[in-house]
C-alpha cells in the first residue's frame, strides 16, 4: 500500500459535483491561458495552506455531514483547486490579480485555522510550542538549504525564482513537522513511504539518542532541492509548464507540512 491512511473518495453525487467544478474551472483557465510565473506560484501558497487546514477540520469533525465529503482526502484538494482557480479568473479583472488571489486565500485559511484552534481549546489538546518550533526550524533549515543551492547553482536559482525557494521550504516544513510529530508528540506517520524512511532510521544506533525523524528531514530537504534544480531548465524552456510543475512540487510539500502543524496544534495524538 502506497496511499496514506484516510485516503477515500466521497459518494458519487459529491464526486460528480467536484469533478464538474474542476473540469469547468480547468477549461476556463486553458481558454484564458493566463501567464504563469514564479509570482503566480507564490500567490497560490495561501491556497495550498487552505486546503490543508480544511482537511484538518474534516479530521476533527468540524463540518456538517452535508458538506463534509467535499473536504476529505483527496477530494479537499480538488475542491480547493476549483475555488482557487475561479478566484484567479475573477481576480484577473482587477488591477492586482495575484495580490487579490493570494489575499483571499489567506483570509479564507484563517477560518478553518481558527476552528481547529478552537477545537484544541475546547478539548484541552492545544499544543503550540513544538508545532511552532517545527515551523521555525523549517524556516532556518530552508534558508540554509536555499543559500547552499544558490551558491552551487546560481543560474538555476535565478530561473526558478521565488517558486523554487517556496518549494524547498515546503518540503523542509513537511520534514521538520513530521519529525516533531513522530519523535516528540507521539503521532504516527500516515504515509507508507515516509514511515519506511523512519523505520530505516529506527534501525540505526542513533535512534535512541536523536530519534528517527532526522533522516526524513534530511531526505525531504535534499529531495526538494534536487527536484527544483531539475526543473530549472524546464522553466527556462517553457515558463508556464515549468512553473506549473513547481507549483505542484510546492503543494505536495506545503500541504502536508501545514496540515501537520495545525493538526499537532489542535489534536491529541491518541486520536490519530
Amino acid at each position: 500500500m502506497v496511499l496514506p491512511s484516510g485516503f477515500a473518495l466521497p459518494s458519487l453525487p459529491y464526486l460528480a459535483v467536484v469533478a464538474a467544478a474542476v473540469l469547468a474551472v480547468g477549461w476556463l483557465l486553458v481558454r484564458e491561458a493566463p501567464p504563469v510565473t514564479d509570482r503566480t506560484v507564490l500567490a497560490f501558497a495561501p491556497w495550498m495552506v487552505l486546503g490543508s487546514t480544511l482537511y484538518v477540520c474534516f479530521q476533527l469533525d468540524r463540518f456538517p455531514d452535508t458538506v463534509a465529503p467535499f473536504f476529505g482526502s483527496p477530494t479537499v484538494y480538488a475542491t480547493t483547486f476549483a475555488v482557487a482557480g475561479a478566484t484567479w479568473l475573477a481576480a484577473r479583472r482587477t488591477a492586482r490579480p495575484l495580490l487579490a488571489t493570494a489575499a483571499l486565500g489567506g483570509v479564507l485559511a484563517v477560518f478553518p485555522t481558527a476552528a481547529a484552534v478552537g477545537y484544541g481549546l475546547a478539548n484541552d489538546t492545544l499544543t503550540l510550542a513544538w508545532p511552532l518550533a517545527a515551523v521555525v526550524a523549517a524556516a532556518v533549515l530552508g534558508h540554509v538549504a536555499w543559500w547552499v543551492v544558490e551558491r552551487l547553482r546560481p543560474d538555476d536559482v535565478a530561473a526558478v525564482g521565488g517558486a523554487g525557494a517556496l518549494a524547498v521550504f515546503a518540503h523542509v516544513l513537511d520534514g521538520t513537522s513530521t519529525a516533531v510529530g513522530v519523535d516528540v508528540l507521539g503521532f504516527g506517520e500516515q504515509t507508507p513511504l515516509s514511515a519506511a524512511i523512519m523505520h530505516a532510521a529506527a534501525e540505526l544506533p542513533t535512534a535512541s539518542l536523536i530519534g528517527v525523524g532526522w533522516l526524513f528531514v534530511l531526505v525531504k530537504t535534499a529531495l526538494g532541492a534536487a527536484v527544483v534544480l531539475l526543473l530549472a531548465e524546464y522553466v527556462r524552456e517553457d515558463p508556464v509548464e515549468g512553473n506549473l510543475l513547481l507549483a505542484v512540487v510546492a503543494a505536495v510539500g506545503l500541504g502536508p507540512g501545514a496540515h501537520n502543524v495545525l493538526l499537532f496544534v489542535a489534536a491529541n495524538p491518541a486520536g490519530f
